[in-house]
């Protein structure tokens, strides 16, 4: 189940608009570990895991929102113009909001509570989140009376096909992979060569892998199981197409919609304006809501600017919310300490962990009790102060998000929950033992103003162990680039990392296996461990996600305990605001920000 090289893409993408951009002095940080409570309320949630929902549970129209009424107009800061709006193009942060009311797909997330932290996956165009007879090898989807694109025209079985079909067309290079390597048995981009051109030269998939025997049915046919199938199809990048609506490439710009609203206009870079999708009917969605007549995007808006206008609370701000936009570091703490702003602030975990990785490929790093030596004497606390301190991010155990299933708040094995500083006494221990105190680590960095902070303050906690620290820079704009070179010059270096779905099935594989190991590809650490490569392969056929879900998390322990190739750092976390007069403002965990389905002017 290894992904392509462009969700380092979408990565950058991600943090460049959501958590790493919360820049600023701040010199708040948490001393202690977190909050007990709140990492076991987390622990307890992820145990039940998000189940498939049955006919019944994917039925709309959705539940309404307390308090809700229609109309009116909500205004949306946002610092990130649209790149992508075809949804097979859509992998990143910003677009995936939007995607929330353009889009739908076979399957969706619907929140089971009204605070965002419960869900299901459950049919959105289909009737349920799919049936399998076989372990999850062959999964059946039926589409649901009454759903129809924004032009009127209904959504049938041959559009989900064309869908399905254009990814694999080359112009198609931005979105997930996962479906089709699924159907094509092959990890990497080799999965083109199942339909090179896509169905644009007259050319189709065949019934052995994907069969649409009538109008309502579609059947998809893989040679392993894939239990996670439904989680996969809620993902934006394999929302509905319109067949006869589809334009290629020009579609990035102007898509057919499915969705509760449709784009009135847009001005890329500028401005975007959505409108009520007439043409949505409530009865088929069980996710979505329209009661918000028109929603106005304005783009160029930076993190502070938007933060100082919700909080001043004037005019138009007043019905403002921003999807993407996060508060920034400088005002995080003045925000979470007015007692006035409570009501309109939302807090929540990003599926984002943080990591030193500890490159394998070095000699000196292949020791045992080096590697050992990095994890007790790293101090994490430096890296949490440089993006907002506590509220931002909290010290991480594991390598396995809050929003994941199989998280374990009580799994520390280095002791940064406890000890967040580090311990270069025990490390330097472990160093004399080695006959390797003095040992030489070329620690690169990001080179912007939070990494200068973290790498300094990291430096001087590995120096106090025994290590020597040269520390070198990375242009931001090619950071990814460059620590993901197989010859790069680094011993260790920092890397983040969120789940495509709540399932370590999206993070283990393209972190550790050893078989992905290539030029830009995201086993940053090199590490190729037998155990590993073998438990990945006989977990990934677990059709159960629960028993999945427990396997996955033996085999993160495993990797961070036993085999040492990355020491976690931190859980990233996400503050926005709203205006007085906006109601309806969650923070939905599977989002990782405010759902704008459920909006409404108060």
């Amino acid at each position: 189940m290894g992904r392509s090289g462009r969700h380092t893409r979408a990565v950058i993408s991600v943090l460049a608009a959501g958590v790493l951009v919360l820049t600023g002095c701040s010199s708040g940080g948490s001393k202690s570990g977190g909050n007990d409570k709140e990492q076991q309320e987390n622990a307890e949630r992820q145990k039940a895991l998000i189940k498939f929902g049955d006919a019944a549970a994917s039925k709309g129209p959705a539940a309404e929102v307390p308090g809700a009424k229609p109309g009116g107009t909500i205004s949306v800061p946002a610092r990130d113009s649209y790149a992508h709006l075809d949804p097979a193009q859509i992998y990143v942060f910003n677009e995936m909001g939007v995607a929330l009311l353009l889009h739908r797909g076979l399957t969706g997330y619907k929140a089971t509570s009204n605070d965002g932290k419960e869900h299901e996956v459950v049919g959105d165009l289909a009737t349920d989140s799919g049936t399998t007879t076989d372990g999850g090898r062959t999964w059946k989807y039926t589409l649901k009376d009454g759903i129809k694109f924004q032009d009127g025209s209904a959504i049938t079985s041959a559009d989900i096909r064309h869908s399905v079909e254009r990814l694999f067309a080359p112009f198609i290079n931005q979105g997930p992979p996962y479906l089709q390597q699924w159907l094509a048995d092959t990890p990497g981009s080799d999965y083109r060569k199942l339909l090179p051109d896509g169905p644009f030269k007259g050319k189709h998939l065949p019934d052995s892998v994907l069969e649409t025997p009538d109008a309502k049915t579609v059947v998809f046919k893989f040679k392993k199981p894939h239990p996670d199938l439904p989680y996969a199809l809620a993902m934006t990048g394999y929302a509905v197409v319109s067949q006869k609506g589809d334009t290629k490439e020009k579609y990035d710009k102007a898509p057919v919609v499915s969705g509760p609203y449709k784009i009135e206009s847009f001005r890329s870079g500028k401005s975007m304006v959505l409108v009520k999708n007439t043409n949505w009917d409530p009865a088929t969605d069980p996710i979505r809501h329209q009661y918000v007549d028109r929603f106005t995007i304005t783009f160029n808006q930076q993190y502070e600017d938007s933060t100082k206008a919700l909080v001043a609370d004037s005019g138009t701000d007043r019905t403002a919310v921003s999807w993407q936009n996060s508060v920034d570091a400088g005002n995080l703490s003045k925000v979470l300490g007015d007692p006035k702003m409570k009501p309109r602030t939302v807090i929540g975990y990003q599926p984002f962990v943080g990591q030193i990785n500890i490159n394998l490929s070095h000699k000196p790093m292949q020791d045992k009790k080096v590697r050992e030596a990095i994890a007790y004497a790293l101090p994490v606390s430096p890296f949490v102060r440089a993006y907002g301190g506590s509220a931002a991010m909290e010290v991480a155990g594991g390598i396995i998000s809050p929003t994941v299933s199989g998280y374990d708040p009580s799994f520390d094995p280095w002791g940064k929950k406890k000890n967040p500083a580090g311990d270069p006494a025990k490390a330097k221990k472990l160093l004399e033992e080695a006959g390797k105190v003095g040992t030489k680590l070329t620690f690169g960095y990001v080179n912007s103003q939070e990494g200068q902070a973290y790498s300094t303050a990291m430096a001087a906690g590995l120096e106090k162990a025994g290590f020597d620290v040269q520390r070198q820079e990375i242009p931001a704009e090619t950071y990814f680039d460059q620590v993901s070179k197989l010859n790069n010059n680094y011993d260790i270096f920092h890397t983040s990392w969120a789940a495509d779905w709540p399932s370590a099935s999206t993070v283990i594989p393209p972190l550790y296996d050893g078989r992905v190991i290539a030029e830009g590809a995201q086993n940053y650490s090199q590490v190729d461990d037998p155990r590993i490569n073998s438990e990945i392969d006989r977990i990934s056929r677990i059709a159960d996600p629960a028993k999945a879900a427990a396997e996955w998390q033996k085999l993160a322990e495993y990797i961070v305990k036993d085999v040492v190739n990355i020491v976690p750092t931190a859980y990233y976390k996400q503050v926005q605001i709203a205006g007085s007069k906006v109601g309806g403002v969650v923070y939905d965990d599977v989002i990782g920000g405010v759902d704008p389905r459920r909006l409404y002017v108060k």
